[in-house]
């Protein structure tokens, strides 16, 4: 009897359990906007980048170097340090930063150090495996002439439920041989995250 009884309420959880509310996925451009959290996200990495990129290359420096040396300049991204309250996927936005140079069709992207090390390891490879009219040469890499570096910081103020987040992105640009830096960058966005619309 105790055994017929434990069956039958294990039957009744896994079909109470199988009648619970389920989820629903719907497909959506992945350019549209979506605000769930409040939080740093896809559209703000991507906005950020492009606004910046569109600042950075609208500057004198780019000009100066144009005429000094009759090529595009070299550019390598650097570090962008999350200094925020909140995990920032900054290699995301690294990547939406060298796609707003490389599409200007204004500048030159290197690879950065980690992807270098990939590159020489397959150029290492090649020297011994590849057929001898085919392989890349090493010593030929292109250096860099200028670095991008930054950094991402928030600034947040709640109450009553209510909350006002503060991101400030922080970009510079900087000559790798002098050490000059030739364009510094910023970009706000401020997010209302509470219930109902913002009053002033």
């Amino acid at each position: 009897m105790y055994k017929v009884l434990s069956c039958l309420m294990l039957i009744g959880i896994i079909i109470f359990s199988g009648c619970g509310p389920s989820k629903q996925v719907t497909r959506i451009d992945s350019d549209t906007v979506v605000d769930l959290s409040g939080r740093w996200n896809d559209t703000d990495s991507r906005m950020v980048a492009e606004n910046m990129i569109a600042d950075c290359l609208s500057h004198i420096w780019i000009n100066n170097h144009n005429k000094s040396s009759g090529e595009r300049p070299v550019v390598i991204v650097g570090g962008i340090r999350n200094k925020s309250t909140e995990h920032i996927p900054t290699q995301t936005f690294i990547g939406d930063i060298e796609r707003a140079f490389v599409n200007s069709g204004k500048v030159e992207v290197v690879a950065s150090s980690s992807e270098r090390s990939e590159l020489r390891e397959e150029r290492a490879d090649q020297s011994e495996n590849a057929a001898i009219e085919t392989i890349k040469q090493m010593g030929r890499e292109e250096g860099a002439d200028y670095m991008l570096t930054g950094e991402i910081n928030t600034i947040e103020d709640r109450e009553g439920g209510k909350q006002i987040v503060f991101y400030q992105t922080d970009l510079t640009l900087t000559n790798i041989e002098s050490n000059i830096k030739v364009w510094i960058g910023e970009k706000e966005i401020k997010k209302f995250i509470g219930k109902g619309k913002f009053k002033l």
